[in-house]
């Protein structure tokens, strides 16, 4: 009888609670089932619920910690020893988690040029999988922007980011070190003549990708490095006026090519697919970190493009999304941020 009665004890974490804090003497108010439910909802997210940890672990016994590691498999493993250890990957996942709010703070106050080199060291120093934010920075920001930034990469790591982009290995390596060294011209002037002919110029070498790849080719990477955004825009509309299709369903299979273009020509739409994939279930670290990037980046800018785009695009508001996804502080600062430009 009472080893049938300790079992459905054991299969009711609330009644065991209970049963603990009367054996012990202690009374307590606390309702575990739905505490449960928010702390581990706490501890799972974009970002962590700061208030709902101090609220309820403030408050619990070690009856309640007992039982929450107990229900909580995906958090703590049953050790060969008899008792529930953390998960070595979620101390991981959870202090990145936890510092997303002061990376965000120290983004966020961080002068643009030194924001960008750090940002640009990181992603050299992550590898291929990251050149991505290499393509980003040099094709969105102003030639004085880029500029700040190469002069904030000496002062700060003593080399250059041309000297650095110089030794990246691969087929990225000759499109991203034009790009990172150019100094682009921004006025109005277009040559249409030049425009549609480089338009042609491209088609031709994306039609023969089998036989090189156009990041590789002289001279695109010429006309994709030292054009204005406002000429690229016309060899685009010239490219869709000869052959009857935007040039971006001729560039799914070139993707550092189509963000390079996306991002010089488009980069409200670029920067609303980069948010719209951070808030995926799946997203990796790379991905989700966009999320404080883009924000950062543009909240003083054209954030409200990007808002607007992003509700165009998915019909959602980006206030909504980031509520839906992220947690405590760094939510509440993200939605802060937008807010503030909307």
């Amino acid at each position: 009888m009472l080893v049938t009665h300790i079992g459905k004890l054991q299969e009711n974490p609330a009644a065991l609670c209970k049963m603990a804090a009367k054996l012990s003497g202690k009374t307590t108010k606390i309702d575990p089932p739905n505490d449960f439910e928010a702390l581990t909802k706490a501890f799972s997210g974009f970002g962590v619920d700061e208030d709902s940890m101090v609220s309820i672990l403030g408050k619990w016994h070690s009856e309640h910690l007992e039982s929450f590691r107990k229900r909580t498999p995906k958090f703590f493993l049953e050790d060969e020893r008899l008792f529930e250890r953390w998960d070595d990957h979620h101390i991981a996942c959870l202090t990145k988690e936890f510092l997303r709010f002061k990376d965000i703070v120290v983004q966020w106050i961080m002068h643009p040029w030194e924001r960008d080199a750090r940002l640009v060291h990181e992603a050299i120093s992550k590898g291929p999988q990251a050149y991505g934010l290499l393509i980003e920075i040099a094709c969105t920001r102003s030639s004085e922007e880029l500029l700040g930034a190469r002069k904030a990469y000496q002062s700060l790591f003593d080399q250059s980011i041309e000297d650095v982009a110089s030794r990246l290995e691969g087929i990225k390596r000759k499109l991203l070190v034009a790009l990172v060294s150019s100094y682009r011209y921004e006025g109005l002037r277009v040559n249409e003549g030049i425009a549609r002919l480089e338009a042609m110029t491209l088609a031709i070498v994306v039609k023969n990708v089998d036989k090189k790849n156009p990041i590789e080719d002289d001279g695109i990477v010429r006309i994709l490095t030292t054009r204005s955004k406002f000429h690229l825009k016309a060899v685009v509309k010239y490219y869709k006026k000869i052959y009857g299709k935007n040039i971006d369903e001729d560039l799914d299979t070139l993707m550092s090519l189509k963000e390079t273009l996306q991002c010089l020509c488009n980069p409200q739409s670029y920067f609303s697919k980069v948010l719209n994939n951070a808030f995926k279930d799946d997203a990796d670290e790379n991905t989700k970190e966009a999320l404080t990037r883009v924000i950062m980046t543009w909240s003083n800018v054209d954030m409200k493009e990007i808002i607007e785009e992003f509700d165009k695009q998915y019909k959602v508001p980006l206030t909504q999304k980031i509520e839906d996804v992220a947690l405590g502080n760094y939510k509440d600062f993200l939605v802060s941020l937008i807010r503030r430009v909307a």
